[in-house]
């Protein structure tokens, strides 16, 4: 038995195979790109597994896929795979379609033929899982009630639109052709190895250096946060009792302000790594992000009730975890640092004065 994991050198696609390998899963074919978001010292620890077979390689390249289903034959595919930055997809929305969008399709039709061609039990057994985000439902006003799992879709980026349009697909696969399909949306994850042009790592990485810390807008923005081992977690959750055709939100039950994150950061390195006159000093509010959505909640009532799952860590616990790891891993952190994300945040960050 082996799942088959897109994405897998990723931030919570590597967070997931290492869960899953931990906790005893079977053996996982890792298929990633190796984009700048895709790192394999994320999987050093693992990377004389046996259980874990790496592979680089495009999910849009369909037959590659295939040739991989038809060798390990997985009773399941874990999709992770994904262009994930709001700010990047402004820039370049041309990856986000070919990935999110062209990717993902061509990776059903490789999964809709590999499960057409299992014998009858392992057929019924099957399943593909689709990772996706709570951003593809649009922006709440301050009293709305939380994103559900039949909230209305209205993306509102080129990202969240790229990912609205693979659950589409996903759902399609489904309701056309019996494809047993699962579909999650998270909510904003944090935790090791994320990618330090996001939030919570960029304030730890420019905190620690002296550096500004910027922050869009007024810093008002709500988000709801998850700490990324909460998410594992849930994702095996859904794929072993998760029903067919169905969608579950996974939310960490911390909707927090931008500001409100980064001032939690600040004093929770304060008390670690102290500075004189603290760090809350470097905060500098910037140019919003076009379009920037100001509101996310999510309504996680259906994965709790119907499958037993709920987030372990507080905002303060897996804060104080993530903040932790990146202390213990500066390495880590100036490798990924490096060439094309030095040139990524010059590009995002130079034309956006702080005010």
């Amino acid at each position: 038995m082996t799942i088959l994991v897109t994405g897998g050198a990723g931030f919570i696609g590597a967070n997931f195979v290492l869960d899953w390998l931990s906790a005893g899963g079977e053996p996982v074919v890792n298929l990633d790109k190796l984009t700048y978001a895709g790192n394999l010292a994320n999987l050093a620890s693992v990377s004389a597994d046996p259980r874990h077979h790496f592979v680089q390689g495009d999910i849009a390249d369909q037959a590659a896929v295939e040739s991989l289903l038809a060798t390990h034959r997985p009773r399941a595919i874990v999709h992770f795979a994904a262009e994930s930055h709001v700010d990047r997809s402004i820039h370049g929305p041309g990856d986000f379609i070919q990935t999110n969008v062209v990717g993902t399709f061509r990776l059903l039709e490789a999964a809709r033929g590999h499960w057409q061609s299992l014998p009858s039990g392992e057929r019924e057994a099957f399943r593909f899982l689709h990772v996706s985000t709570d951003e593809v439902y649009g922006t709440l006003a301050e009293t709305d009630p939380a994103f559900s799992e039949s909230t209305a879709y209205a993306p509102n980026s080129p990202y969240s639109a790229s990912k609205a349009a693979s659950d589409h697909l996903v759902r399609a696969w489904h309701h056309t052709y019996g494809l047993p399909v699962l579909t999650t949306n998270c909510s904003n994850n944090y935790g090791p190895f994320q990618f330090p042009e996001k939030l919570i790592p960029l304030m730890i990485a420019n905190a620690l250096e002296g550096k500004p810390l910027p922050v869009y807008g007024d810093g008002g923005q709500v988000r709801d946060w998850l700490f990324v081992g909460d998410h594992c977690e849930a994702i095996r959750t859904v794929l072993a009792r998760g029903r067919p055709g169905e969608v579950y939100n996974v939310g960490g039950n911390a909707e927090k302000r931008n500001l409100e994150v980064v001032h939690a950061l600040c004093d929770a390195l304060q008390a670690l790594r102290p500075r004189d006159g603290g760090y809350r000093d470097l905060v500098a509010f910037v140019a919003d992000r076009p379009g920037h959505d100001r509101r996310y909640a999510i309504d996680a009532r259906k994965i709790r009730d119907e499958l037993g799952w709920s987030p372990r860590e507080s905002f303060a616990s897996g804060l104080a975890r993530t903040l932790r790891w990146y202390l213990a891993n500066a390495e880590w952190v100036a490798q990924v640092r490096s060439g094309e994300y030095r040139r990524w945040i010059e590009r995002n960050y130079e034309k956006r004065v702080p005010r």
